[in-house]
């Protein structure tokens, strides 16, 4: 599988407040955060996934680029707060720079941008910006939703024909629906594409023919059917495997510190002989010990 280092840049702004995408844009964005950072993770255990966003009063960066650790990438999600308009040219700009003092530079870079909110960057500024991103070796991958204006639509597609190189970068438009987009991107080539991730794959087939039991789907819940409680469940789940991984790595800890101040049996510091050169500790004889014996042997010539 392809050794990756993948900057995720997610939208804050205040469009993602908005409802029309179930739960919410930024849930929705949450969720889709989530499935991305296993997909990579679990397609090679090496590749890295960072985080941040581009609303509020600049972009910043959530979470380094991390193997491992999924209750950071939740817990940065959980911290955001949503504010402002988005920044796309500096959001992408950083996670370059992010990219580039990544530790593995064997890794190939990637910055997958979630988009929901008006583009007020120009399209010449987009245009010079992928020139750059393209000299550099980075792909970027877009996950359009929410405001799909025309406007907004053509700019995107304009900075992916000058971006892309070979089918390193791609642009997923997903309008409103009953589905989640985490589970609509796995359709697209950003994900499903180049058979990354399988997540949910017969849920949907089956969803889409109408038939099949509740077996098919993850939590034998139908997401198309109830989303929100499919959402509930799903993050449920990855908080509390990320808590127990927590807690058992504490616990390894600290068996290691109770293991190392248990002193050595006797003592560091007792020599090995006595002064009598015999063996020190309680195998050692006792010199009383002796003179006590041979009193009992003397004869009484009394």
């Amino acid at each position: 599988m392809v050794l990756e280092a993948t900057m995720i840049v997610v939208d804050n702004s205040e469009s993602s407040r908005n409802g029309d995408y179930v739960p919410s844009r930024w849930d929705a964005q949450a969720d889709a955060v989530n499935m991305i950072f296993q997909a990579k993770t679990q397609a090679n255990p090496e590749s890295s996934v960072g985080l941040m966003t581009m609303g509020g009063k600049g972009p910043e960066v959530l979470v380094t680029l991390t193997t491992t650790d999924l209750g950071k990438i939740l817990d940065g999600m959980h911290r955001t707060k949503i504010q402002g308009h988005s920044h796309l040219a500096t959001g992408i700009k950083i996670a370059g720079l992010a990219l580039k003092h990544r530790q593995e530079k064997s890794q190939r870079q990637r910055i997958i941008v979630f988009t929901c909110s008006p583009i007020r960057e120009e399209e010449a500024e987009l245009i010079k910006l992928a020139k750059m991103m393209k000299k550099t070796n980075v792909s970027v991958d877009f996950v359009a939703f929410g405001d799909l204006a025309a406007s907004n639509t053509k700019k995107l597609e304009v900075f992916n024909e000058n971006v892309k190189s070979g089918d390193g970068s791609h642009l997923a438009i997903i309008p409103p629906g009953p589905m989640l987009i985490s589970d609509q991107l796995i359709s697209t080539p950003i994900l499903g594409g180049d058979g990354t991730s399988t997540r949910g794959q017969d849920g949907a087939a089956s969803g889409a023919e109408g038939g099949g039991g509740g077996d098919s789907f993850e939590f034998g819940v139908d997401p198309s059917a109830d989303p929100e409680l499919a959402l509930a469940l799903r993050m449920s789940m990855e908080e509390e495997r990320a808590r127990q991984e927590k807690q058992e790595k504490a616990k390894q800890a600290a068996s290691k510190d109770k293991m190392e101040g248990i002193p050595e049996e006797g003592g560091e510091n007792q020599p090995l002989l006595d002064k009598n050169g015999e063996a020190s500790g309680s195998g050692g004889a006792d010199p009383s010990d002796g003179k006590r014996d041979e009193d009992k042997d003397r004869m009484d010539t009394a």
